[in-house]
Protein backbone atom coordinates (compact mmCIF):
# COMPACT_ATOMS: atom_id res chain seq x y z
CA UNK A 1 0.00 0.00 0.00
CA UNK A 2 3.08 2.26 0.31
CA UNK A 3 3.41 5.11 3.54
CA UNK A 4 -0.01 5.73 3.82
CA UNK A 5 -3.21 4.40 3.44
CA UNK A 6 -5.25 6.65 1.24
CA UNK A 7 -8.43 4.71 1.57
CA UNK A 8 -10.03 6.57 4.05
CA UNK A 9 -13.58 6.65 5.04
CA UNK A 10 -15.80 9.54 4.29
CA UNK A 11 -15.72 10.56 7.91
CA UNK A 12 -11.94 11.32 7.19
CA UNK A 13 -11.13 12.93 3.86
CA UNK A 14 -9.76 15.84 4.03
CA UNK A 15 -11.85 18.92 2.31
CA UNK A 16 -9.91 20.53 -0.56
CA UNK A 17 -8.78 23.68 1.46
CA UNK A 18 -6.74 21.61 3.42
CA UNK A 19 -5.07 20.05 0.44
CA UNK A 20 -4.77 23.07 -1.43
CA UNK A 21 -2.53 24.80 1.65
CA UNK A 22 -0.66 21.05 1.76
CA UNK A 23 0.35 21.74 -2.06
CA UNK A 24 0.83 25.43 -1.33
CA UNK A 25 3.81 24.11 1.19
CA UNK A 26 5.37 21.20 -0.47
CA UNK A 27 5.81 23.42 -3.88
CA UNK A 28 6.82 26.79 -1.96
CA UNK A 29 8.67 25.16 1.00
CA UNK A 30 7.38 27.01 3.76
CA UNK A 31 4.05 28.38 5.76
CA UNK A 32 4.97 32.15 4.86
CA UNK A 33 5.45 31.16 1.11
CA UNK A 34 2.12 29.14 1.01
CA UNK A 35 0.05 31.80 2.54
CA UNK A 36 1.57 34.63 -0.07
CA UNK A 37 1.04 32.12 -3.15
CA UNK A 38 -2.60 31.58 -2.08
CA UNK A 39 -3.54 35.03 -0.28
CA UNK A 40 -4.10 33.88 3.33
CA UNK A 41 -2.29 34.06 6.10
CA UNK A 42 0.53 32.39 7.52
CA UNK A 43 -1.55 31.10 10.36
CA UNK A 44 -4.08 29.59 8.26
CA UNK A 45 -1.85 27.30 6.53
CA UNK A 46 -0.18 26.11 9.91
CA UNK A 47 -3.45 24.80 11.08
CA UNK A 48 -4.56 23.33 7.55
CA UNK A 49 -0.98 21.38 7.57
CA UNK A 50 -2.02 20.13 11.28
CA UNK A 51 -5.99 19.65 10.47
CA UNK A 52 -4.59 17.74 7.84
CA UNK A 53 -2.15 15.57 9.50
CA UNK A 54 -4.81 14.98 12.04
CA UNK A 55 -7.29 13.30 9.78
CA UNK A 56 -4.52 11.40 7.96
CA UNK A 57 -2.53 10.56 11.53
CA UNK A 58 0.60 10.96 9.77
CA UNK A 59 3.49 13.77 9.69
CA UNK A 60 3.45 15.54 6.60
CA UNK A 61 6.56 17.89 6.96
CA UNK A 62 9.97 17.95 9.23
CA UNK A 63 11.74 21.37 9.32
CA UNK A 64 15.21 21.52 7.73
CA UNK A 65 17.77 24.49 7.23
CA UNK A 66 16.11 24.76 3.65
CA UNK A 67 12.48 24.93 5.27
CA UNK A 68 9.56 22.65 5.34
CA UNK A 69 10.59 19.36 3.75
CA UNK A 70 8.06 16.54 2.60
CA UNK A 71 7.77 13.26 4.70
CA UNK A 72 7.53 10.17 2.12
CA UNK A 73 3.61 10.12 3.80
CA UNK A 74 3.34 13.90 2.02
CA UNK A 75 5.16 12.78 -1.16
CA UNK A 76 2.82 10.17 -1.57
CA UNK A 77 -0.15 12.36 -1.66
CA UNK A 78 0.98 14.81 -4.11
CA UNK A 79 -0.42 13.53 -6.98
CA UNK A 80 -3.18 12.85 -6.42
CA UNK A 81 -3.91 16.34 -4.40
CA UNK A 82 -2.56 18.23 -7.54
CA UNK A 83 -5.59 15.88 -9.81
CA UNK A 84 -8.08 17.08 -7.20
CA UNK A 85 -6.74 20.35 -7.82
CA UNK A 86 -7.25 20.44 -11.40
CA UNK A 87 -10.36 18.92 -10.99
CA UNK A 88 -11.53 22.08 -8.92
CA UNK A 89 -10.04 24.20 -11.26
CA UNK A 90 -11.67 23.20 -13.87
CA UNK A 91 -15.27 22.44 -12.48
CA UNK A 92 -14.48 26.54 -11.44
CA UNK A 93 -13.65 27.22 -14.47
CA UNK A 94 -16.53 25.88 -16.24
CA UNK A 95 -18.97 27.87 -13.51
CA UNK A 96 -17.85 31.10 -14.19
CA UNK A 97 -18.35 30.71 -17.39
CA UNK A 98 -22.08 30.34 -16.86
CA UNK A 99 -22.50 33.60 -15.27
CA UNK A 100 -24.72 36.31 -17.25
CA UNK A 101 -24.58 38.62 -14.72
CA UNK A 102 -22.67 42.21 -15.15
CA UNK A 103 -21.71 41.96 -11.31
CA UNK A 104 -18.60 40.76 -9.54
CA UNK A 105 -15.32 40.28 -10.30
CA UNK A 106 -12.46 40.15 -12.59
CA UNK A 107 -8.95 39.38 -12.48
CA UNK A 108 -6.52 41.09 -15.24
CA UNK A 109 -2.57 40.51 -15.92
CA UNK A 110 -0.95 42.13 -17.99
CA UNK A 111 2.74 43.35 -17.91
CA UNK A 112 4.57 45.91 -15.80
CA UNK A 113 4.60 48.39 -18.77
CA UNK A 114 1.28 47.60 -20.10
CA UNK A 115 -0.47 48.08 -17.04
CA UNK A 116 1.17 51.04 -15.53
CA UNK A 117 0.96 53.01 -18.94
CA UNK A 118 -2.12 51.79 -20.89
CA UNK A 119 -4.41 50.47 -18.67
CA UNK A 120 -5.53 52.68 -16.19
CA UNK A 121 -7.57 55.09 -18.88
CA UNK A 122 -9.23 52.01 -19.77
CA UNK A 123 -9.97 50.77 -16.68
CA UNK A 124 -11.53 54.73 -15.61
CA UNK A 125 -13.78 53.96 -18.35
CA UNK A 126 -14.98 50.48 -18.08
CA UNK A 127 -15.57 52.24 -14.58
CA UNK A 128 -17.80 54.73 -15.22
CA UNK A 129 -19.44 52.47 -18.12
CA UNK A 130 -19.92 49.18 -15.72
CA UNK A 131 -19.80 49.89 -11.96
CA UNK A 132 -20.79 46.85 -10.79
CA UNK A 133 -18.25 44.54 -12.14
CA UNK A 134 -14.84 44.84 -9.71
CA UNK A 135 -11.48 44.77 -11.65
CA UNK A 136 -8.42 42.79 -10.07
CA UNK A 137 -5.20 44.19 -11.73
CA UNK A 138 -2.46 42.34 -11.10
CA UNK A 139 0.95 44.32 -12.77
CA UNK A 140 3.39 41.28 -13.36
CA UNK A 141 5.83 40.51 -16.48
CA UNK A 142 5.61 36.77 -15.09
CA UNK A 143 2.60 34.58 -17.04
CA UNK A 144 0.13 33.78 -14.70
CA UNK A 145 -1.41 30.52 -15.06
CA UNK A 146 -5.09 31.26 -16.40
CA UNK A 147 -5.85 27.44 -16.62
CA UNK A 148 -5.55 27.56 -12.64
CA UNK A 149 -7.92 30.99 -12.87
CA UNK A 150 -4.84 33.12 -11.48
CA UNK A 151 -6.54 35.58 -13.76
CA UNK A 152 -9.62 35.53 -15.90
CA UNK A 153 -8.04 37.83 -18.32
CA UNK A 154 -4.47 38.70 -19.51
CA UNK A 155 -2.73 41.06 -21.71
CA UNK A 156 0.24 39.55 -23.00
CA UNK A 157 2.95 39.96 -25.23
CA UNK A 158 3.61 36.53 -26.93
CA UNK A 159 1.40 34.05 -28.68
CA UNK A 160 -0.17 31.46 -26.04
CA UNK A 161 0.15 28.43 -26.88
CA UNK A 162 -2.23 26.31 -24.59
CA UNK A 163 -5.10 24.41 -26.76
CA UNK A 164 -7.48 25.61 -23.68
CA UNK A 165 -6.97 29.19 -23.89
CA UNK A 166 -8.35 31.44 -27.03
CA UNK A 167 -6.61 34.53 -27.56
CA UNK A 168 -6.85 37.74 -29.35
CA UNK A 169 -3.80 39.79 -31.48
CA UNK A 170 -4.43 43.30 -30.54
CA UNK A 171 -1.82 44.59 -32.35
CA UNK A 172 2.02 45.16 -32.16
CA UNK A 173 3.60 47.80 -30.12
CA UNK A 174 6.89 48.43 -31.50
CA UNK A 175 10.06 49.48 -30.05
CA UNK A 176 12.78 52.51 -30.85
CA UNK A 177 15.52 53.58 -29.41
CA UNK A 178 15.61 56.72 -27.13
CA UNK A 179 17.26 59.27 -25.50
CA UNK A 180 16.68 62.62 -23.32
CA UNK A 181 17.47 65.82 -24.10
CA UNK A 182 19.35 66.30 -21.19
CA UNK A 183 21.93 63.54 -21.57
CA UNK A 184 21.78 64.39 -25.35
CA UNK A 185 22.70 67.70 -24.89
CA UNK A 186 25.73 66.54 -22.54
CA UNK A 187 27.44 63.67 -24.20
CA UNK A 188 25.94 64.20 -28.45
CA UNK A 189 23.56 62.25 -30.36
CA UNK A 190 25.02 58.93 -31.84
CA UNK A 191 24.45 58.63 -35.44
CA UNK A 192 25.08 54.47 -36.29
CA UNK A 193 24.91 51.83 -34.40
CA UNK A 194 28.71 51.48 -34.12
CA UNK A 195 28.95 54.96 -32.27
CA UNK A 196 26.49 53.27 -29.30
CA UNK A 197 29.91 51.88 -28.14
CA UNK A 198 30.84 55.26 -27.27
CA UNK A 199 27.97 56.27 -25.46
CA UNK A 200 25.91 55.03 -22.58
CA UNK A 201 23.29 52.68 -22.80
CA UNK A 202 21.32 51.20 -20.36
CA UNK A 203 21.37 47.67 -19.96
CA UNK A 204 19.38 44.65 -18.55
CA UNK A 205 20.68 42.65 -15.64
CA UNK A 206 20.01 39.26 -16.01
CA UNK A 207 18.29 39.36 -19.19
CA UNK A 208 20.34 39.07 -22.08
CA UNK A 209 18.10 40.72 -24.66
CA UNK A 210 20.03 44.13 -24.91
CA UNK A 211 23.21 41.39 -26.09
CA UNK A 212 21.20 39.93 -28.56
CA UNK A 213 19.10 43.07 -29.99
CA UNK A 214 23.60 44.39 -30.55
CA UNK A 215 24.25 41.41 -32.11
CA UNK A 216 21.07 41.14 -34.46
CA UNK A 217 22.96 44.38 -35.71
CA UNK A 218 26.73 43.04 -35.84
CA UNK A 219 28.37 44.22 -32.63
CA UNK A 220 29.36 41.72 -30.22
CA UNK A 221 29.27 42.91 -26.53
CA UNK A 222 28.48 41.63 -23.20
CA UNK A 223 26.57 42.94 -20.30
CA UNK A 224 29.69 44.69 -19.11
CA UNK A 225 29.20 47.17 -22.19
CA UNK A 226 26.25 48.69 -20.25
CA UNK A 227 27.41 51.06 -17.54
CA UNK A 228 23.63 50.53 -16.00
CA UNK A 229 21.55 47.59 -16.01
CA UNK A 230 18.21 46.60 -14.35
CA UNK A 231 15.44 44.40 -15.23
CA UNK A 232 12.45 46.05 -13.83
CA UNK A 233 10.76 47.65 -16.68
CA UNK A 234 9.67 50.71 -14.80
CA UNK A 235 12.98 51.19 -12.96
CA UNK A 236 14.64 51.16 -16.70
CA UNK A 237 11.91 53.40 -17.79
CA UNK A 238 12.43 56.16 -15.19
CA UNK A 239 16.68 55.93 -15.89
CA UNK A 240 15.63 56.71 -19.65
CA UNK A 241 13.87 59.55 -18.81
CA UNK A 242 16.62 60.91 -15.99
CA UNK A 243 19.22 60.87 -18.97
CA UNK A 244 21.08 58.29 -17.48
CA UNK A 245 21.41 56.70 -20.58
CA UNK A 246 20.34 55.78 -24.03
CA UNK A 247 17.73 52.97 -24.23
CA UNK A 248 15.26 50.94 -26.03
CA UNK A 249 11.41 51.97 -25.39
CA UNK A 250 7.97 51.44 -26.72
CA UNK A 251 7.21 54.10 -29.16
CA UNK A 252 3.94 54.79 -28.25
CA UNK A 253 4.51 55.36 -24.87
CA UNK A 254 7.76 57.23 -25.27
CA UNK A 255 6.28 59.71 -28.03
CA UNK A 256 3.85 61.39 -25.13
CA UNK A 257 7.42 62.35 -23.63
CA UNK A 258 9.00 65.48 -25.27
CA UNK A 259 11.69 65.35 -23.42
CA UNK A 260 12.60 62.38 -25.06
CA UNK A 261 14.12 62.28 -28.74
CA UNK A 262 13.94 58.68 -31.04
CA UNK A 263 17.39 58.10 -32.25
CA UNK A 264 17.79 56.86 -35.63
CA UNK A 265 20.59 55.07 -35.95
CA UNK A 266 19.75 51.73 -37.48
CA UNK A 267 19.28 49.57 -34.39
CA UNK A 268 16.81 47.04 -35.79
CA UNK A 269 14.03 46.18 -32.80
CA UNK A 270 11.26 43.72 -33.16
CA UNK A 271 7.84 44.77 -32.29
CA UNK A 272 5.88 43.30 -29.35
CA UNK A 273 2.42 41.15 -30.38
CA UNK A 274 0.25 42.52 -28.05
CA UNK A 275 -2.38 39.52 -27.26
CA UNK A 276 -5.75 39.13 -25.45
CA UNK A 277 -6.08 36.15 -23.73
CA UNK A 278 -8.71 34.28 -21.75
CA UNK A 279 -9.51 30.71 -20.62
CA UNK A 280 -12.23 28.81 -22.90
CA UNK A 281 -14.57 27.86 -20.30
CA UNK A 282 -15.10 31.61 -19.21
CA UNK A 283 -15.68 33.10 -22.57
CA UNK A 284 -19.25 32.41 -21.88
CA UNK A 285 -19.00 34.83 -18.71
CA UNK A 286 -20.90 37.90 -19.33
CA UNK A 287 -18.74 40.02 -16.96
CA UNK A 288 -15.55 38.76 -17.96
CA UNK A 289 -16.35 38.98 -21.83
CA UNK A 290 -17.93 42.50 -21.26
CA UNK A 291 -14.29 43.48 -20.13
CA UNK A 292 -12.28 41.36 -22.58
CA UNK A 293 -14.08 43.32 -25.29
CA UNK A 294 -13.33 46.80 -23.17
CA UNK A 295 -9.67 45.98 -22.98
CA UNK A 296 -9.57 44.87 -26.69
CA UNK A 297 -11.14 48.20 -28.26
CA UNK A 298 -9.14 50.50 -25.65
CA UNK A 299 -6.13 49.09 -26.75
CA UNK A 300 -6.28 48.20 -30.01
CA UNK A 301 -7.25 51.97 -29.92
CA UNK A 302 -4.14 52.61 -28.17
CA UNK A 303 -1.91 50.45 -30.25
CA UNK A 304 -3.22 52.35 -33.75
Amino acid sequence: MGPIDLELTALHRPDWSLLRSFLAVVETGSLSAAAAHLATTQPTIGRHIRELEAVLGVTLFTRSARGLEPTAAALSLVDDARSMGEAADALALKAAGRSQQLTGTVRITASVMVATMFLPPILADLRRAEPKIQVELVASDAAQNLLRRDADIAVRMFEPVQNALIARKLGDAPLGFFGSQSYLARRGRPGTVTDLLAHDVIGFDRSDLMVQAYALNGLVVTRDDFPIRCDDPMTYWHLLLSGAGLGIAQTLVARRHPELEALNVGLRLPALPVWLVMHEDVRTNARIRRVADHLAAGLGNALR
